[in-house]
């Protein structure tokens, strides 16, 4: 049976990964887990993130979850857009994350960029995941 949400099913790896106090999740490989887990590390909220061949043509991602001080770094981690539901937002109709405190994950043309990088280059679109 194929999975109808990657992107979902890996945010709620790490989810659970880190109320668990696990070190480090696994996740199946794609593009787009690994751009915006690419964000979620120049963000700081994420350590790190590994790419593996399980098996010849099957890879894996080990996502390395980040603590301070006991606490997991991420607070909230949301799916926005879902296969059901698209939503995009334009660069000026793009809210704020609990003011700018957490972020925003978009994948625009130009890439999927953090919500901050997304106003540097002034351009808009889906809005992915919001972390706090």
């Amino acid at each position: 049976m194929s999975m109808t949400d990657p992107l979902g099913d890996m945010l709620t790896r790490i989810r659970n990964g880190q109320r668990a106090h696990k070190s480090v999740v696994n996740s199946p490989a794609s593009r787009l887990r690994s751009n915006v887990l690419e964000v979620l590390k120049r963000e700081g909220f994420i350590r790190d993130f590994t790419m593996q061949e399980v098996r010849p043509g099957v890879r894996e991602i080990s996502i390395e979850l980040k603590y301070h001080e006991g606490e997991p770094v991420i607070r909230e981690i949301n799916r926005v857009s879902k296969p059901g539901r698209r939503v995009y937002s334009g660069i000026k109709d793009l809210g704020r994350v609990y003011d700018g405190l957490g972020i925003s994950i978009l994948s625009t043309p130009r890439g999927v960029l953090s919500d901050a990088e997304a106003r540097d280059v002034n351009v808009g679109g889906e809005v992915l995941c919001k972390v706090f």
